[in-house]
């Protein structure tokens, strides 16, 4: 019973760790059609940046500059790099953005090499919360999962709940009408995509002191992410939830069945 609740947990971590990876993902399909494959690059990204603003302002700075950073960096590859190939069709974006993702992994192991990264959680969270038998559940995991939550819930909020989430969601289905109402259609696909990109940037600095910066760390989820959102349907925030997390389960549930 008690490995049964800690893979419980352990899923539960891992699945939401997906869904904020997913969640950028998906809010930029479901605005753009355009399947980022430099999506778990940004991660990456975020989780480097965060180590990188650790060692001299501590983590909860990087926490909080880091996916500034990669939202900025974000909206500027849309505006002038993707709408420019983008009246062109999907392969054309395609091609863009699984190029991007080269360049960037490579530039990540230009300037920090091809190590894995001592980054580490904050001292306050260094600590089991509790126990569950004889396995311990650090404070930080419960923290990136309770922020996980905060995220989903703010997202669904300003969506559904917003005015710029009307907007949001009226420029994907009729753009020429928002824009005659005087509102910029692109610069707003330019917010989705920075602001997507971003929540790619806090998971990878979330998940960076678990898992450790290294260059294939984009490699490693970014296949997940995709069948993620496709299990959850392609545009579904409720369903890259609820996919993120029954694969989350999955995993955690095959990886301890395999070691007994």
């Amino acid at each position: 019973m008690d490995l049964v609740v800690i893979n419980l947990i352990d899923g539960l971590f891992y699945g939401l760790l997906l869904f904020m990876l997913s969640s950028g993902l998906t809010l930029i399909f479901s605005m753009m059609g355009v399947l980022n494959f430099a999506h778990a690059s940004f991660y990456m990204l975020g989780a480097y940046f965060a180590y990188q603003i650790s060692m001299y302002l501590g983590f909860w700075m990087g926490l909080l500059i880091a996916p500034l950073i990669v939202g900025i960096a974000g909206a500027g590859v849309e505006r002038y790099g993707l709408r420019r190939v983008h009246q062109y069709g999907h392969v054309p974006e395609l091609i863009f953005t699984f190029g991007l993702a080269l360049l960037i992994e490579e530039l990540v192991k230009f300037f920090w090499g091809n190590n894995l990264m001592a980054y580490q959680e904050p001292e306050i969270l260094k600590f089991a919360l509790f126990s569950v038998g004889a396995n311990a559940v650090p404070a930080y995991k419960v923290f990136m999962i309770f922020t996980s939550i905060a995220i989903f819930v703010g997202l669904l909020y300003v969506l559904t709940r917003t005015r710029v989430g009307m907007i949001i969601q009226a420029a994907l289905s009729y753009p020429r009408t928002v824009e005659a109402l005087g509102h910029n259609v692109p610069l707003v696909f330019m917010g989705v995509f920075g602001v997507g990109t971003a929540l790619a940037g806090v998971a990878g600095v979330l998940a960076g002191p678990v898992l450790g910066p290294f260059p294939g760390m984009a490699f490693v989820l970014g296949s997940i992410v995709f069948v993620t959102i496709v299990i959850g349907g392609l545009g579904s925030l409720w369903g890259a939830l609820a996919a993120s997390l029954l694969l989350g389960w999955l995993t955690t549930f095959a990886a301890s069945s395999s070691f007994q």
